[in-house]
């Protein structure tokens, strides 16, 4: 089986939806499977949509837009950045072909990773017509950035970065011997924990199971990592990822350094491609 693995990373995406519209152009969907977390299951939602250079419009629409992001909503309950206005843009303003990803569901096992609330664990939702919005945003809903939490069914979710930033050990499980994974840093970049892991493991020391998911989430990434670098025998990870860090980041970005991230990414998707369609 062979898996394409699309990591999040917030306004790097742009490189992802670079590399993904490179393979719309090429027609390049040689997976049964397709996992994205965070930021990635929305570049993922538009590829399997077949949509052109969407996500990108998308993304771009989002970071001119003053209300997305706003320091005086930090501590409130919609957060700094509005999570629940990505929804509005992928149904009315740069809307997702429901239809269309549907159909490409039926050939391409579509997961994206939240993480559980109450468990701290990982879960990989299967996104339909009627769920599809509220999975994406379950999965990209970064505590103390955004609300910090999106409710499905009676169901408490967070962004699936801090659980299973990088799923391909449960795509090997799962029977994916190819693994492609699209990155938004270095192929080999390890992390230390971040300011956001040290406050969220001291925010929720009352609950033991969240407070492990924040406090060893640098350990987990590192530890995917490895397996990305070091797969077990009779399993092929390739990897598409900039050599150094991209233009945008997470959270700061403007319209020329997504462009130029975008850019980067159509460039390494057609080179791979390209190697990809050269080995036949």
């Amino acid at each position: 089986m062979n898996c394409l693995i699309i990591e999040g990373g917030g306004f790097k995406t742009g490189f992802t939806s670079g590399v993904l519209d490179a393979f719309q152009v090429a027609n390049y969907r040689d997976f049964d499977m397709c996992i994205g977390v965070s930021g990635g299951s929305i570049t993922a939602s538009y590829f399997l949509s077949h949509q052109y250079r969407q996500c990108v419009n998308a993304i771009k629409l989002i970071a001119k837009d003053k209300l997305f992001t706003q320091f005086t909503r930090t501590f409130g309950a919609e957060g700094y950045m509005n999570i629940d206005y990505l929804k509005r843009v992928a149904e009315e303003q740069v809307p997702l072909d429901l239809d269309q990803a549907m159909t490409a569901l039926k050939t391409i096992k579509t997961h994206f990773v939240a993480t559980n609330r109450m468990t701290g664990k990982p879960v990989y939702l299967t996104p339909d017509k009627q769920n599809w919005f509220d999975i994406l945003i379950a999965s990209s809903t970064l505590p103390f950035v955004t609300k910090g939490k999106h409710n499905i069914n009676g169901v408490e979710y967070f962004d699936g970065g801090w659980s299973d930033p990088l799923p391909a050990k449960w795509a090997y499980e799962q029977g994916a011997k190819k693994i492609l994974v699209v990155r938004t840093a270095p192929a080999d970049r390890r992390t230390t924990q971040s300011l956001a892991d040290y406050f969220g493991s001291y925010f929720y020391k009352d609950n033991l199971h969240l407070q492990s998911a924040f406090a060893n989430c640098h350990l987990r990434y590192n530890d995917a990592v490895e397996f990305l670098l070091n797969p077990p025998k009779g399993v092929v990870i390739e990897q598409i990822a900039p050599i150094k860090d991209l233009k945008s980041t997470t959270y700061t970005y403007t319209n020329k350094t997504i462009m130029s991230d975008y850019r980067y990414g159509v460039d390494k998707g057609l080179y791979f491609v390209a190697g990809k369609r050269n080995q036949r």
